[in-house]
Parts: structure tokens; C-alpha cells; sequence
């Protein structure tokens, strides 16, 4: 049988444009980059996350038609709509792509989505660059899907930066496509985190973990680095570290300026504050 090849394009940092998403100190913020996995072999390509705005999703299209592969299918590792809003357009452009998804995952699809047009927050942070969003996901079948005959696998994580999250596995190349359960050299998104939230994306990271995967690729990460299994160490250790921070009921700002000290180098400090004004009230008595 032939052998599976995988390769990753990121999505850069994307503009936000309302003003209620600043930094403390009155920066314009920004959202994180995200990794879109291809996962093909030589006739074939699956494709894992697809990215939030039209012009991503173009740019995204261009990288995966650049491989000479029929995509036959697309799969959406978690309901956050950064990890789907883009899909309409590469179903448009790949005729016969199959999008599978868990069914808690469509789910939140048809909620953010319900007449085709995403609703909440996303008009406004990406005003005329969110696609529509007609496109039919399908369960992902319990036995899984295959590329070039080759099976991959969806693995349910349970809670990790929010509920009902995947990862897609590849045994054959112990390939792990993480999406949002481990995150590289990005901070994490931690605003749903509250009763028990940690702990519960600690026993997604064990998921992972007990796939003794070869090569881990995070959802959201630095694209300087590589896709190693030792994110997922680093992802727990930054867990470890802001639950310590959080259990002296800091302000936010206090939240926010201690997670950016312990973690400088992590991209995109937005995302703390984002944790900071879900997690923590406003003022601390």
C-alpha cells in the first residue's frame, strides 16, 4: 500500500476589527493563527480545519491545489467557528469533497449558522469576509474515513478550550491533527475553562497522549516551530501554570499581565485577555 504523507499551511494572525477587542493597554488585537492539516496520499488528500475568512479560505485553496490531489474530504475537529467558517468556499472549489464532523459539531454549526449566515460575534470582528455557510456535514462514521486507503480515525477528547472536541488520527504515519486540544507556542483560550474546565482538557491531552503520536499537529500555533509530540507537554504545563495564577483570585488585569510574564514568547496575548473577561469578574472583592 502506499504511504500517507501530511503537510501544514497556517493561517496568519487576523485583524479583529470592533474596538471592544483590545488589549489592556488599548492595542488593537488580533485573532490567532491557525493550522490547516493535508493529510494525502497519491491520488487523495483530507483536509483538517478549514480557516475563518473568504480571503484565507482562497489562499488556503491555492496551497491544497498546488499537491495535484482530488480532496475528497474535510473534517472539522471541534464546533469554535474559527475551525469551520471558511469551509463553504474549498467545498465550492473541490467538487465531490465530503466535510465530516461529529455530530456535536454540526450542531454547533447549525446554531452559529442557522440560515446559512454566521451570527454572534464573527460579523463583527470579520465584517464582509465571513462566507456563507450552506454547506451539509455528514457524522463521521464511527470506523472513520479513509484516504488512498488509508483509515482515519476521529477521536473524541471531551472538553478541552471548549466542549465535545476531536482529534483526527492517522495511525499509519502516527499522525495526531490536535485541533484545538493542544496548542503550539499560541496562548491558550481558557474562557471556558470554569468548573472543572481544566482538568477535563488535561484528561484531553491524556487522549492524545495514549495515541503515542510520532508527530502532533495543534490548531493553533507558531508557525516558526515545528509539530511535535512535546506540545502536548507544554500544553499542560501552561495549564498547571495559569490555574496557580487564577487560584489567587487575581483582577484581570492582574490574570492577564502574570500569564503574559510567564509565557512572553506565547503568540497572540489577546487570547488572556479573552480568558481574563470570561473567567474573572470585572472587580475582585
Amino acid at each position: 500500500m502506499s504511504t500517507l504523507r501530511y503537510d501544514v499551511h497556517v493561517s496568519g494572525m487576523a485583524p479583529v476589527a470592533t474596538a471592544a477587542l483590545t488589549l489592556p493597554d488599548g492595542s488593537e488585537g488580533a485573532w490567532s493563527p491557525l493550522a490547516h492539516t493535508l493529510i494525502h496520499g497519491p491520488t487523495e488528500a483530507a483536509l483538517v480545519d478549514p480557516p475563518i475568512t473568504l480571503g484565507q479560505a482562497v489562499e488556503l485553496g491555492d496551497w491544497i491545489e498546488s499537491f495535484g490531489k482530488r480532496l475528497t474530504a474535510i473534517y472539522l475537529t471541534h464546533g469554535h467557528a474559527d475551525h469551520w467558517l471558511g469551509t463553504q468556499p474549498l467545498v465550492d472549489r473541490f467538487p465531490g469533497v465530503t466535510v465530516y464532523a461529529t455530530q456535536t459539531t454540526i450542531d454547533a454549526i447549525r446554531t452559529t449558522a442557522p440560515d446559512g449566515q454566521a451570527t454572534g460575534i464573527w460579523p463583527a470582528l470579520f465584517p464582509g469576509q465571513i462566507p456563507a455557510t450552506t454547506f451539509e456535514a455528514v457524522t463521521v462514521p464511527e470506523d472513520g474515513f479513509q484516504v488512498d486507503g488509508h483509515t482515519l480515525h476521529a477521536v473524541r477528547a471531551g472538553h478541552s478550550d471548549t466542549d465535545n472536541t476531536t482529534v483526527l488520527h492517522v495511525p499509519s504515519i502516527g499522525l495526531v491533527a490536535a485541533g484545538d486540544v493542544v496548542y503550539n507556542n499560541v496562548h491558550l483560550y481558557l474562557a471556558e475553562a470554569a468548573n472543572g474546565g481544566l482538568d477535563a482538557w488535561r484528561h484531553a491531552l491524556n487522549v492524545v497522549e495514549s495515541l503515542a503520536p510520532a508527530n502532533v499537529v495543534s490548531g493553533h500555533q507558531d508557525k516558526s516551530r515545528g509539530n511535535h509530540p512535546s506540545d502536548i507537554a507544554e500544553t499542560r504545563l501552561y495549564l498547571d501554570a495559569t490555574e496557580t495564577v487564577l487560584a489567587g483570585r487575581p483582577s484581570r488585569r492582574e490574570y492577564f499581565d502574570r500569564t503574559v510574564e510567564l509565557f512572553p514568547d506565547r503568540v497572540n496575548p489577546l487570547t488572556v485577555w479573552l480568558s481574563a473577561m470570561r473567567l474573572l469578574p470585572e472587580t475582585v472583592e
